[in-house]
């Protein structure tokens, strides 16, 4: 069995399939000897096999058939030295794109291609180039399939457990065992037999030569029982005939092998071999018995009886389970060899099947299918998804027809529509789907943004259709769509563009009709290659499957280059009278009457709290997801959702306030469900506080309709006067089902401070915040608003996340819900709406200016007067900041700056903050406050900061930092690593290189060059062949001057600031070098293809 790499972080290990039924596991072992092999003959034997047994280290660069994407080390060994041909399984050579090396004994590594593996049975062959090894005297190793018996002592030899050279003994014991079953959904291999030893061999021997003692290969080791010794191993008879016809196709080693076909046929049929006791109760006459063993070798046991059927294959409606086979075109078969001996030599012809079904003869014809045509050498590759013809090894394990259109990975596309991998696709966009070229057809045609109906079924659940609705992606996270094929000449799977470039349709507009936003959604087409989708992420919510009805919307978007925002802005009031109260009250009543008639009942009839029929109209339900190419700043899943709240609604824009814990970062797919009208539209990321739990998303309002923007309205805030302890809120939220759900709750404490710790893998978490606390929820999952009677917002009731830990290496992620104060999130508000100082960024098809913020990137902590005067602060000034807040009673603390701010080296850990610019300070509020007054002011941005610290109390100069509220905006995927700025969850940590931080690897793809050769996430790339990447632009000129194929030297200083140098070998075949991005005059992420195989740098 190959040895899966370690992965840091990893939940799931891909690597080679593992056991199932039977804790069955692809490895082998072998013990024993034949006749009285001495010591001296097994030395000489393993002397000379040793050099010839080569360590394979194997890269699945997508998934496909029964193999996913992935690394792992296996075993293989030469065969054939002068045109350089290896023998292994045909589980690590994989029925889709790898990627290869082979090291030898004496440490020489050689690539090597995959040169042919059988369609069923478990045996496949690289191929290398002799002349690259120069430092190793080896011979090629000879293949005896007719020296195995039972009581023959053997060993196999290979990279048990990978330590490059095990030798494990045995005796082979059966010669005649049923091939093992390993996974329901996976590979597996059938008719013929297997061999049966109890060597006790682990991951790693996968394609290990099983000898005996005069150094013959007499099996190839192939599975074993993980918790048993029972190691099983495939005969060589059908391997020496593949052999035979490859070493036709040339006389020496040959850089592109010259494609040879070795004939092989089927009838899509399965047998199994059961005794004669057995065969006489499914109905077999003793006549017919005993004619079989008088014309059978002698010692046979028993006969072939029919297990399955593929449906749709030539054996379908002829054969049925429980047939027990008799001859074959006249001749008694009663061994898998002859069997597949005849059907491999009746390729394209009719043979006569003469069975016994319940004790009746019968006789049938079956027209013999050449096995390669049902073998899948394509693949669609779609949003990181593969889809290709359905193989026969799975046809055969999910009774479908091949050829059907089968969901190897779902990719990014089906997986956020709830297509599970394993499905096959039946219909989509109302077009019947048989295969995959009318599948490419109807993508053809799909424009971007696009959200179409597709059908498909499972064999989990064959007998029912189920249905989801597909969005096509509106930003260009992934490559166009790309078909690639095998090329068995060079090994390698070659891509072109699936359809060509004028097929890709712009974004429609909201009523089916091209609108003047149709440059944004304009497809990037320089790319030729993409990345795969398996990721390494834990995800919380990826079981979910969600449906969503498709959006009926009317009216079309006109082109505004101005906005009257006075005039038709309902944004926040900081106050609220009694005229607009009445107002308020007045609106409310004539949108639930225009609920009334267009929804049915609503909060209105469901004899709801005047906060709840007030604010229901306000409350959105956010579904977003993450596309795996770009999972940004340790987001640690690929789904979230959650409630928000209307802050903003006008004739041009419309702004909703959410959590952070569900818009985590701006590189995400938002959509938007309203609970005042049935309609679910797309929203995008304006605003991502860099402090505060929350985020601000951005719709469009003639997405709504007429009638829906006229009942979507904005939430009234009311930041002022905070909420007080002892104070009666309503918590009002969404179900699931965008039913309002209230309940009148009691604050029990207005400013609870935040503690959370860091996570393993560093991403955002709340910190310099007060919280609101309840006397009562509705649990952790339940987010919404706080408002008081009148239906004003008073706090976000939003979720924040944590992990927790379990002992040393068990963890999980928790999250719970807090009230987040509405003022922090009306002061951005009212900068978006009036014109703030920032970058401008395209809204709707209108540039608005973004707001800064102005913080002081440290990380603080409340501190117990108390606790603050056993450490020595004075009593004037305890009694100064209790004269400041009788209620905190408290004094902040430094935890910590982040690395590369201006407060660092000046503020340490400990340090009490007393003052701020003369003016004591108790809360987190006040020093927001103070750090906004800067930017009215003349201070070049810093604070006079007095610090109490190590019992002296001192005035520090210490700047504050500006950010946006971008979040992330730009990273490149090379070699299948995912690099970019450092966040600030990074930074927090306290620690970058000096030698250069500005190449942070965040994410790592399986299957690419970075598994193969260990480049994980969690460190900094400071050099690349010595050359200094201090940021992704310098990092960017020294890797698009790297070729494919070239080994690269990487300098990586990890998180804990341990040092490490490694190679990687470039591969721009299936991997190239690409940027992700997001372009804020179109509004819209947008990829760029740094360098490709053909050296086309951009």
């Amino acid at each position: 069995m190959e040895d899966s790499l370690e992965s840091l972080g990893s939940d799931t290990v891909m690597g080679i399939a593992s056991t199932v039924k039977e804790e069955l596991c692809m490895e082998i072992d072998s013990p024993c000897g034949e006749n009285v092999a001495t010591v001296e003959d097994w030395r000489k034997a393993i002397n000379k096999i040793v050099p010839a047994v080569v360590v394979l280290r194997t890269t699945a660069c997508r998934a496909f058939d029964t193999e996913p994407a992935g690394a792992a080390y296996a075993t293989g060994f030469v065969v054939d030295k002068r045109r350089g041909i290896i023998l292994t399984n045909r589980h690590v050579v994989k029925p889709g794109p790898v990627v290869a090396e082979a090291m030898f004994v004496n440490r020489e590594e050689i690539t090597v291609h995959p040169l042919y593996k059988d369609p069923v049975h478990d045996f496949g062959f690289f191929h290398y180039n002799p002349d690259a090894i120069q430092f190793l005297d080896y011979e090629e190793i000879p293949l005896a399939p007719e020296a195995a018996s039972v009581g023959l002592e053997i060993r196999v030899v290979g990279n048990d457990s990978g330590e490059k050279v095990s030798i494990l003994a045995g005796t082979l014991a059966r010669l005649d065992r049923d091939a093992p079953h390993y996974k329901k959904d996976g590979y597996n291999d059938f008719n013929t037999f297997y061999m049966q030893a109890a060597s006790g061999t682990k991951g790693g021997s996968s394609g290990s030569p099983v000898i005996d003692s005069k150094g013959r290969a007499v099996a190839l080791n192939a599975g074993g029982k993980s918790t048993r010794a029972s190691a099983f191993y495939l005969p060589l008879e059908r391997v020496v005939r593949a052999l035979k016809f490859l070493q036709k196709g040339g006389d020496s080693y040959m850089s592109k092998w010259e494609a040879v076909s070795i004939p092989r046929g089927t009838v899509q049929a399965t047998f199994l071999h059961k005794g004669f006791d057995e065969i006489r109760r499914l109905g077999l006459q003793s006549e017919t018995e005993q004619m079989v063993r008088h014309v059978s070798a002698q010692g046979e046991t028993g006969m072939l009886v029919v297990e399955s059927v593929v449906p749709g294959g030539p054996a379908h409606n002829h054969l049925e389970p429980g047939d027990v086979l008799v001859r074959m075109n006249g001749e008694v078969i009663t061994q898998f060899l002859k069997l597949e001996t005849l059907l491999d030599d009746s390729v394209e012809q009719k043979i006569e099947l003469q069975i016994e079904r319940g004790g009746t003869p019968l006789s049938v014809q079956l027209l013999v299918q050449d096995l390669h045509s049902i073998t899948p050498a394509y693949f669609l590759e779609v949003t990181g998804g593969v889809i290709h013809p359905l193989s026969y090894q799975q046809a055969r394990n999910f009774r479908f027809q091949c050829g059907l259109v089968y969901v190897s990975e779902p990719g990014y596309m089906l997986f956020r529509a709830g297509v599970p991998r394993h499905a096959i696709i039946k219909k989509f966009a109302g077009e019947e789907i048989s295969k995959l070229e009318d599948l490419i057809s109807v993508l053809s045609k799909l424009s971007r943004g696009a959200r179409v109906p597709l059908e498909y079924i499972s064999y989990m659940d064959r007998h029912r259709r189920k249905s989801v609705l597909v969005t096509v992606d509106r930003h260009e996270w992934y490559a166009p769509p790309q078909i690639y094929t095998r090329d068995d000449c060079s090994g390698l799977w070659t891509a072109k563009p699936a359809f060509q470039p004028e097929s890709v349709l712009p974004s429609a507009g909201v009523n089916g009709e091209a609108t003047n936003m149709e440059h944004i959604y304009e497809d990037n087409h320089q790319e030729l290659t993409d990345d795969v989708t398996s990721m390494e992420t834990s995800s919380e919510h990826a079981s979910a499957e969600f449906h969503s009805q498709d959006e009926t919307v009317t009216g079309s978007k006109k082109s505004l280059l101005e906005e009257d925002i006075s005039s038709d802005g309902v944004g926040a009031d900081c106050s609220l009278n009694e005229t607009s109260e009445v107002k308020l009250e007045n609106k409310t009543d004539l949108e639930n009457a225009v609920l009334r008639d267009n929804q049915g009942p609503t909060a209105a009839t469901a004899n709801a709290s005047i906060a709840e029929q007030v604010i229901e109209p306000s409350l959105v339900m956010f579904e977003v997801h993450v596309p795996p190419s770009c999972m940004l700043d340790g987001v640690h899943s690929q789904h979230f959702s959650g409630t928000g709240v209307i802050t903003y609604h006008s004739r041009t824009m419309g702004l909703v306030a959410v959590d952070k814990n569900t818009v985590a970062i701006s590189a995400s797919d938002v959509m938007l469900s309203f609970a005042a009208y049935p309609v679910e539209i797309p929203g995008e990321v304006v605003f991502l506080h860099p402090v505060h739990n929350y985020a601000l998303v951005a719709y469009d309002p003639l997405a709504l309709g007429a009638l829906g923007a006229s009942v979507v309205r904005a939430a009234e805030l009311l930041p002022e006067p905070a909420l007080r302890r002892g104070d009666s809120v309503y918590l009002v939220g969404l179900s699931r089902s965008l039913q309002a759900t209230s309940r009148k709750s009691v604050v029990t404490n207005p400013s609870a401070a935040l503690n959370i710790r860091f996570a393993d893998c560093p991403r955002y978490r709340a910190t310099n915040m007060e919280t609101i606390e309840l006397d009562t929820d509705f649990g952790s999952s339940f987010s919404g608003v706080l408002t008081d009677k009148h239906g004003r917002v008073q706090a976000i009731w939003g979720s924040f996340s944590k992990q927790l830990k379990f002992g040393c290496n068990t963890s999980e992620y928790h999250q719970f819900v807090r009230g987040i104060p509405i003022y922090a999130i009306s002061q951005v508000l009212n900068k978006i709406i009036s014109g703030a100082n920032g970058a401008p960024l395209l809204i709707n098809g209108i540039k608005r200016p973004m707001p800064l913020v102005r913080i002081l990137e440290a990380e603080l902590y409340p501190t117990l007067l108390s606790k603050a005067r056993s450490f020595g602060l004075s009593d004037d000034w305890i009694q100064a900041l209790v004269k400041k807040d009788p209620l905190r009673r408290q004094v902040l603390r430094v935890k910590g700056c982040l690395a590369g701010s201006n407060a660092e080296n000046l503020l340490e850990e400990g340090d009490m903050v007393l003052a701020v610019n003369k003016e004591p300070i108790t809360c987190f509020r006040d020093l927001e406050n103070v750090c906004q007054a800067l930017d009215n002011g003349d201070n070049g941005g810093n604070l006079i900061m007095t610090i109490f610290r190590q019992g002296s109390e001192i005035d520090l100069l210490v700047g504050t930092d500006v950010r946006d509220g971008n979040g992330t905006t730009r990273m490149i995927n090379w070699c299948g690593c995912m690099v970019q700025n450092p966040h600030p969850a990074v930074r927090a940590l306290g620690f970058l290189p000096e030698e250069g931080h500005g190449v942070y690897v965040t994410r790592w793809c399986h299957g690419s060059p970075v598994h193969r050769y260990g480049l994980y996430a969690l460190q900094w790339i400071v050099e690349v062949n010595g050359e200094p990447t201090p940021d992704l632009d310098a990092f960017v000129n020294v890797i698009k001057e790297l070729q494919h194929g070239e080994f690269v030297r990487v300098r990586t200083v990890h998180l804990n600031g341990k040092p490490r140098v490694l190679t990687l070998k470039q591969d721009l075949h299936y991997w190239p070098t690409w940027e992700l991005r997001f372009d804020p005059e179109m509004a819209i992420w947008r990829r760029r293809m740094i360098k490709t195989l053909d050296c086309c740098n951009l």
